[in-house]
């Protein structure tokens, strides 16, 4: 399979890494010289990581024979793509514009979006809608297991079959989301998260016993605090605004939250968000 992967950030190195890694080709679209050298490097270095420790079957250097980096999706690139995911940052008007470029270079594939709060309903407006769905995975993409699956009313059902047996081809476990404000993975994690930021601000417990608490308490493997670190606060803040305008204050961002992105202190890219990196 040809699968093209909008966006070099974290998440989307991550999705060429384990498309790679699972056999497939991949198209990695980043805009910018700079960018897109970077994107390079960020899938190289995540390949070599799996490699050293002992994740990976194959030899890094001949999975990247199948990684082409371009600046620009066009219908020379984009001929016989199966998948499109996009992983470009969390605004819903940026969304609709890739997925439109890409549903006209890549006119037989699968449009995924891996956003993790936005309406795919909404994403699919004006696009050929019964090919558009939601393929949100998780940091770090090539070892988290799991991959949640959003369907609109307009998607072909054979097309989620198709994403789903993809998915679990590539060694993930696949739950089925409606369409609705937050999914079900992010509704639930951002509640917590808010709760749990809401808790350090008015002096509860520290940030360490707060994530301890859950982590021996009730299983996590990472707090809810580390894990906002790790996602980025800024992320956590911008799927917060949009939760709390379609649900209800419940999800309204507190204020330490909001002053420690104000500042730059946006988690584990930046070096320090609730713990120093």
């Amino acid at each position: 399979m040809i699968a093209v992967v909008i966006g070099g950030g974290t998440m989307g190195a991550g999705v060429a890494h384990l498309l790679l890694a699972g056999g497939h080709d991949v198209v990695l679209v980043e805009a910018g010289a700079d960018r897109a050298s970077a994107a390079r490097r960020a899938v190289e270095a995540s390949l070599a990581k799996a490699a050293e420790r002992g994740r990976l079957d194959a030899v890094p250097h001949e999975l990247l024979r199948r990684l082409t980096v371009v600046e620009r999706l066009d219908t020379q690139v984009g001929r016989g793509a199966a998948l499109v995911v996009e992983a470009v940052p969390e605004n819903l008007e940026l969304k609709r514009r890739v997925l439109g470029e890409a549903a006209t270079a890549c006119p037989d594939a699968v449009l995924a979006s891996n956003t993790s709060s936005l309406s795919i309903s909404a994403l699919a407006e004006g696009l050929p809608g019964e090919r558009v769905l939601g393929m949100h995975f998780f940091n770090p993409v090539p070892v988290q297991q799991l991959v949640e699956l959003v369907h609109h009313a307009g998607v072909a059902a054979d097309v989620v079959a198709r994403v789903r047996g993809w998915a679990e081809e590539l060694g993930k476990t696949v739950i089925e989301v409606r369409d609705a404000p937050g999914f079900a993975t992010s509704r639930l994690g951002v509640a917590v998260g808010m709760e749990a930021i809401r808790m350090l601000e008015e002096g509860v417990a520290s940030a360490e016993d707060i994530d301890t608490g859950m982590r021996l308490g009730y299983g996590w493997p990472m707090g809810p605090l580390r894990l906002t670190d790790l996602v980025g606060l800024d992320v956590r803040l911008a799927i917060a605004e949009h939760l709390a305008a379609e649900l209800g204050p419940r999800f309204e961002p507190p204020a330490l939250l909001r002053a420690k992105v104000a500042a730059g202190h946006l988690g584990r890219k930046t070096g320090q968000g609730f713990f120093t990196w």
